[in-house]
């Protein structure tokens, strides 16, 4: 079967016992995977305010930037949009444009003589 490893899997099978599962995941804003016989059938989206506002091209490509799973300009042409343009989008989205660990950045703050 595909697996992803940013995404919760599931098997058609698994979605009459482990309905929750989803649920629980798309509330906490994660994708789902659904797939057939080891081939991906659908991705469940989670109901957002970018799904609203700029579709499912949008808030797939915000999440999955968000997850780690796909660089910024690759999300940005899913999107369909600039570069530019989805870092706007990010930063109003609250999506961060790095993923710097508390911890590494005030280490480095430090070496600076800036904490």
């Amino acid at each position: 079967m595909l697996r992803h490893k940013h995404m919760e899997n599931f098997t058609i099978r698994d979605l009459r016992e482990r309905t929750g599962e989803l649920v629980r995941g798309a509330e906490a804003g994660k994708l789902s995977l659904v797939s057939k016989r080891g081939n991906p059938l659908f991705v469940a989206v989670p109901f957002s305010e970018s799904l609203l506002t700029g579709g499912v091209r949008t808030a797939l490509a915000l999440q999955l930037v968000r997850d780690g799973t796909i660089s910024q300009g690759v999300a940005a042409e899913l999107a369909g949009m600039s570069r530019s343009d989805f870092l706007d989008l990010m930063a109003r989205h609250r999506v961060p444009a790095a993923g710097y660990p508390v911890d590494e950045l005030r280490e480095e703050l430090t070496g600076l003589g800036l904490d």
